[in-house]
């Protein structure tokens, strides 16, 4: 009897063996795990994206403590506009600039009927510092958590800063207008114009 032989078999020529498709295998592999790492990771950077708030939008309400200790509501400004300006840091000198220049203006600004808050990401102790130094008359308020700058669309993603941005609410709690990368020298006269025509307007 003749011994069992095995059979070679013959792959035709336009066909490719298994192990050729390894490597496309393993980039399509690869794809498939950055897609699926880039869904992932889109929303977290989402949350930190300016919320898109509007001028004649209800603006946000917020609960924070100042450099006092006492919590601050919008209801404490209820019928009065509210100066509402974020900044990147205390001490520092832009920063100092703008707490300054509102320092200086506080009783033209209180005259046409507007309070002033400061907020930045600074905590409580931090603020009371730098309104000691700089006898700061109006309140600086503490979003450690970052809570109110994230709702207000003013935290820089992947930042610990919030954006120089200040917002002019009315006497209803409707954003009348919205200064963006301002000039911490000059905000507090663009906010004093912006008040006397608003005041006029129709």
């Amino acid at each position: 009897m003749a011994p069992f032989a095995f059979q070679r078999v013959h792959y035709p020529a336009n066909r490719l063996h298994f192990s050729a498709w390894i490597p496309v295998m393993r980039r399509l592999r690869w794809l498939l795990v950055l897609i699926l790492c880039t869904g992932l990771i889109a929303p977290a950077f989402a949350a930190d994206e300016p919320a898109g708030l509007q001028v004649g939008q209800e603006a946000p309400a917020f609960r924070l403590e100042d450099q006092n200790g006492k919590w601050v509501t919008p209801a404490d400004f209820h019928g009065h506009y509210l100066v509402m300006y974020f900044y990147p840091k205390d001490f520092t000198p832009g920063c100092t600039t703008e707490v300054c220049t509102f320092r200086d203006d506080i009783a033209k600004l209180r005259k046409a009927g507007a309070d002033v808050v400061g907020v930045s990401l600074d905590d409580v102790k931090s603020h009371a510092e730098f309104a000691a130094k700089y006898h700061v008359p109006f309140p600086l308020l503490a979003d450690s958590d970052r809570s109110v700058s994230t709702t207000y669309g003013v935290l820089k993603s992947g930042s610990h800063y919030a954006k120089r941005t200040t917002f002019l609410i009315d006497p209803q709690g409707k954003i009348a207008r919205i200064y963006e990368d301002v000039d911490p020298e000059k905000n507090s006269g663009q906010v004093m114009s912006d008040l006397a025509a608003l005041k006029v307007a129709p």
